[in-house]
């Protein structure tokens, strides 16, 4: 076995970053007498997975040949055929696995598989390197819940805007398109209406490469009393990319005539209920209705409000931090997240596994990735 190889299946699964939800993000390399005969990846959904892909490509017999795969081999019928059976009529003798599958329809069935028949497997080759790929698949297909991640822009002293609301911009340029890979990395975005009074965005993914095909996320507004602008940019832009907006059964009743008006307009208007300890819309409805819907992943850029409500109602799992190199200073500059209910340091929310990436010239933007660690907010 050799490092490299799996390491080729890893650059090739993280190809299908964008395209996959809600299936995982694969990738496979076939070798033989020390020379790659076939590789691919899950390139979309619905599309041949990893392990079809590589066989198909194939530039010589299989037979006695060793396949790396980043995730345990499926051996069910889905959208594709099982990739166990594709293996086994290949003639290949020997599968490295990196990630076990915790689907329950695979689930160590697909190394089950394999072993009845023969063919030798080795199990957690570079295991955390490819867990690395999909913590999103992982958490969704246990949960049945989107993998929700916290994002922000704030200056050196931790604020995301002066006192006058002005937040244009704190961050460069390369850190502002960065934000656009980010999102085209999760099939859902959200935000709360002071973001839309404040800023009118998109928030659409808008990539560098012209060529390049984006699949927009869903956009989502948490609006208690139905307060968007009929002219806002994103029911205005309801033909590129689909728009939720989120409110509460007195929000809807209050504005009934204009919720009619977004409804024919294209806006899709959910109704919840608000969360008894925060006073505001409860997530987890929320959550396990985009579930439903097999949207896998949020992506939350919503001022310091929203971020406290996820944060309180412990409903994140990963935080990305933009830090801009500039200062605001104090007073009344507003903050990334919100007041939260905690009476000491022991109490704070730990975060864990950071990451931590620069760019820029002169003045270097930082942005700083942690997971969440479960721990409630009470």
């Amino acid at each position: 076995m050799k490092k490299k190889y799996m390491r080729r299946a890893i650059a090739l699964a993280k190809k299908g970053r964008g395209y996959t939800s809600p299936n995982p993000l694969v990738g496979a390399v076939i070798v033989k007498d020390d020379v790659i005969i076939g590789e691919g990846y899950h390139q979309h959904y619905g599309g041949l997975h990893a392990e079809r892909e590589a066989i198909q490509s194939l530039t010589r017999d299989a037979h006695g040949a060793t396949m790396y795969v980043t995730l345990e081999p499926c051996c069910h019928q889905g959208k594709q055929p099982p990739c166990t059976q594709a293996i086994l009529s290949a003639g290949i003798s020997t599968v490295v696995i990196g990630s076990r599958d915790p689907n329950p329809l695979v689930a160590g069935g697909g190394v089950a598989f394999l072993k009845a028949h023969g063919i030798q497997v080795v199990e957690d080759y570079l295991k955390e390197e490819c867990d690395a790929l999909n913590p999103i698949f992982f958490h969704y297909i246990t949960s049945h819940l989107p993998y929700v991640a916290l994002k922000y822009a704030m200056t050196a002293d931790g604020k995301i805007a002066l006192e006058n609301g002005d937040s244009q911009w704190i961050t460069q340029p390369k850190s502002r398109a960065h934000v656009h890979l980010l999102r085209q990395q999760y099939r859902s975005i959200l935000v709360g209406i002071e973001t839309v009074l404040t800023d009118n965005p998109t928030l659409t993914c808008r990539l560098p490469f012209s060529d390049v095909h984006v699949i927009q996320p869903i956009r989502i507004v948490l609006d208690s009393n139905l307060r968007i602008p009929l002219t806002s940019q994103l029911v205005q832009t309801i033909d590129e990319a689909p728009l939720i907006v989120v409110t509460t059964p007195e929000g809807a009743k209050a504005q009934a005539a204009k919720r009619q008006v977004l409804t024919a307009a294209g806006v899709e208007v959910l109704e919840f209920q608000r969360h008894p300890a925060t006073g505001h819309i409860d997530l987890f409805p929320l959550l396990q209705e985009l579930g439903r819907r097999h949207v896998d992943s949020l992506l939350v850029e919503g001022g310091g409000q929203v971020h406290a409500s996820f944060l309180q109602q412990h409903q994140a799992q990963k935080l990305y931090v933009y830090i801009g190199a500039k200062l605001f200073g104090g007073g009344s500059s507003k903050d990334p997240v919100g007041a939260l209910p905690i009476a000491s340091v022991s109490h704070a929310i730990q975060l864990s596994h950071p990451k931590i990436h620069s760019w820029g010239d002169q003045c270097v933007d930082v942005l700083l990735e942690y997971d969440l660690l479960s721990k409630e907010v009470s």
